[in-house]
């Protein structure tokens, strides 16, 4: 048979698969149901996507700025420049311009790694957000100074050289990449493409053994991030040679896909519990550092691109499930690995780093651009909505480095081995953790620049919801603004209104969550003649003139989920929201230098009194279990609508729009362990002969103390011992 048959037959049954699984004309309007845009009909031709050979863009990413975040989403970006990630650069000794060896020519001096690229992540792109021409021309001087810094070989950056081998430590310009690429986005500055050329043959040229060299660990881990700015830079300049570069870079970073790993090739810090061997199934992962988990699962897929082969993209979702299959059987959308995950601790207590959190919607985000796949939209929104808010006090002014589903009490205390970090991980500290305390800014800057994404056939994808406003090119390169309007996810109803100068003919597409079975959407007054379906999107094309108007309804239902891994506890879903236990919150004053782990360093002369530390004390009970209804568990909660809060943040217990009441018994013999922890899970269902009382849960998000997984209270079950 003919190659050009052969094809021919695979885009047909790609498109009957994949594409289109139900379509109607409504008046003048087409209406579709689809698992992800179609990536065959064409190229979008108003923004980069992916080049010939590479695997077409399933959705494109808009350029930083087209988006506008409104509401409590804008809220957390500004408290969050007015904070900590704003104020880093007075603050932390990495961010100091003296002695800087980001400012120097010739990447000599001190305060040289990733702190400054981590925090110019989120500071230079929720600069271009907000529009903030303070921390604009603060991001400007960064930015020059890495592109001056570029050298005849054209490495750029800070000389980190390993005494090893005499390689090149490559990891933190990986990081700084993504700062220049989020530059040139707004500014279209041909600098960042020459820097980028000459940057990328200095690395081709290098032997492979000098290339991401695994004498430094963090670099041969993360190469996934080298390569996505390769063809980042490829879809830009077309470069055949960058092609051979990401071959290269795949070849020589750590094996994401490999399954039979030995403990030596594992090289992340090591532990087991004790009285336990070491089981079969930790071969499975290279690496069980949490950070690198939710930041490097994703390499397949990113070379499932330059590949075509479809075992490299599966390989992506089997990490993706591994680890959440041995660690996260928890809500919240993460896994408790605490810095490094060990076999025989994975109790809801165990937590992650404010990094792994951030890093996974990251993943996420690059996830939806590849694949299309609206799970990843759905794990997004779960991460950013349930774990990544308690990781701050609500006034973004100071973190903790681990944050987990039942966490009862953050205080300055050392709590190993109960988590695996030795040290004072817990409490909120400005100064503490030098990789969180300048990489969080990445978290919500990046969600809003990834709530819509263009798609192949000149429309526009609406993929995770917030309220915002976006300007695009759509259909013939009408310019057209879409105004969102929502208290998502505490709401149902998602508004969008579009403005256009002159009419124009180009698909909207709307994601269905998973989790809603119930949808629907009205265009102009008039409900659309097919229903959506929970998973996929909706494609509406017509004419779209100004002042049209959808309104998206996503209904919640109450959801109860039994984690059967987890000793049959118990999380409450609403929509995307998971609900934890009240627990009254006691703030606790410290003083950061005082309380802050061993590597924390801050510039001289900084008011530490401007930037305390918490510890938070619980001040109510926390050890109680769930009594439900067996038949239904769903019905033993009764939902509590309040009022939105003034201020446009809902992620403290105090300002929560939904309260869910509920019955429980205590469990006395649930206590804090000797390692201060809330004691490790024990069988559902448990016995109490304690008084029936009701409690209060409130969402996830909002509870910087918090039960999560939650026991349940039965009289077949046990007595809590």
């Amino acid at each position: 048979m003919k190659k050009s048959n052969i094809l021919a037959i695979s885009i047909v049954i790609f498109i009957l698969i994949f594409y289109s699984c139900d379509k109607v004309t409504d008046g003048k309007m087409n209406i579709e149901i689809v698992t992800s845009p179609s990536i065959l009909v064409t190229s979008n031709s108003h923004y980069v996507s992916n080049r010939a050979p590479l695997v077409p863009s399933a959705l494109i990413k808009l350029p930083l700025g087209a988006i506008q975040p409104q509401n409590w989403l804008k809220e957390c970006m500004e408290r969050q420049a007015e904070g900590l990630m704003g104020n880093l650069g007075e603050i932390s000794a990495w961010l100091q311009k003296e002695n800087n060896a980001w400012l120097s020519n010739d990447g000599k001096g001190a305060w040289g790694w990733e702190e400054v690229p981590y925090w110019l992540k989120g500071y230079l792109n929720s600069a271009y957000i907000l529009g903030d021409k303070t921390m604009i021309n603060e991001s400007q001087i960064w930015i020059d100074a890495a592109i001056n810094s570029q050298r005849s070989d054209g490495n750029f950056g800070p000389v980190i050289i390993s005494e090893k081998d005499g390689s090149q430590d490559f990891w933190s310009n990986m990081i700084m990449l993504y700062c220049l690429q989020s530059y040139y986005e707004y500014t279209q500055d041909e600098r960042i493409i020459d820097l980028m050329s000459k940057y990328f043959k200095f690395q081709l040229s290098l032997p492979d053994e000098n290339l991401l060299s695994k004498t430094q660990y963090w670099q041969h881990i993360r190469g996934g991030d080298n390569l996505h700015s390769v063809l980042w830079l490829y879809n830009r300049t077309g470069e055949k040679w960058l092609l051979d570069l990401a071959k290269k870079l795949h070849r020589v970073t750590a094996p994401w896909s490999k399954r039979d790993n030995t403990l030596e090739e594992i090289r992340n810090w090591k532990e087991v519990r004790e009285g336990m061997v070491w089981p079969d199934w930790y071969g499975k992962l290279i690496d069980w550092h949490n950070v690198n988990v939710a930041q490097c699962f994703r390499e397949p897929a990113q070379y499932y691109l330059v590949s075509g082969d479809k075992q490299d993209l599966q390989a992506t979702y089997d990490n993706f499930d591994i680890i959440r299959e041995y660690f996260g059987q928890v809500p919240g959308g993460m896994f408790g690995a605490d810095e490094n995950a060990r076999p025989g601790y994975d109790d809801p207590r165990q937590g992650i780093e404010t990094c792994g959190i951030v890093e996974q919607m990251n993943s996420d985000e690059h996830m939806i651009r590849i694949t299309g796949d609206i799970f990843w939209a759905d794990h997004a929104e779960k991460v950013a909505f349930n774990t990544l808010p308690a990781a701050f006090t609500p006034d973004f002014k100071s973190l903790r480095y681990i944050t987990s589903p039942n966490m009862v009490l953050n205080d300055n205390k050392n709590h190993r081995p109960g988590i695996m970090n030795d040290g004072p991980f817990l409490m909120m500290n400005p100064f503490s953790s030098r990789c969180c305390q300048h990489n969080h800014g990445q978290g919500w800057p990046y969600l809003s620049e990834n709530l819509w994404m263009a798609t192949p056939d000149n429309g526009l994808a609406a993929v995770i919801y917030a309220a915002n406003n976006v300007k695009a090119k759509v259909g013939d390169g009408t310019e057209v603004s879409i105004i969102t309007k929502s208290n998502y996810p505490f709401e149902e109803d998602v508004t969008f209104t579009v403005k256009c100068k002159k009419e124009d003919v180009f698909p909207l597409y709307f994601r269905i969550p998973g989790w809603c079975k119930s949808a629907s959407i009205v265009v102009n007054d008039k409900k659309v003649q097919i229903l959506p379906e929970a998973g996929k999107y909706i494609k509406l094309e017509k004419y779209w003139q100004n002042n049209d108007k959808i309104t998206l309804s996503l209904p919640k239902e109450l959801n109860v989920r039994k984690w059967e891994n987890n000793h049959n506890s118990v999380s409450v879903n609403y929509g995307p929201l998971t609900f934890s236990l009240k627990i009254g919150e006691a703030y606790v004053k410290k003083e950061s230098d005082k309380t802050a782990i061993g590597d924390s360093k801050w510039q001289k002369g900084v008011d530490k009194e401007k930037w305390p530390s918490f510890e938070i004390h619980p001040n109510t009970a926390w050890n109680y279990g769930l009594v439900l209804d067996a038949s239904n568990p769903e019905s033993s909660f009764e939902l509590e609508l309040k009022p939105w809060p003034k201020d446009n943040f809902p992620f403290t217990n105090a300002s929560v729009p939904y309260v869910l009441k509920a019955k429980g018994k205590k469990i006395p013999a649930w206590k804090l362990d000797q390692y201060g922890l809330a004691g490790e899970l024990q069988d559902s269902p448990v016995i109490s002969d304690e008084p029936m009382e009701i409690l209060e849960l409130v969402p996830m998000g909002a509870s910087r103390l918090r039960v999560s997984s939650i026991p349940v209270i039965g009289e077949d079950g046990k007595v809590w011992k």
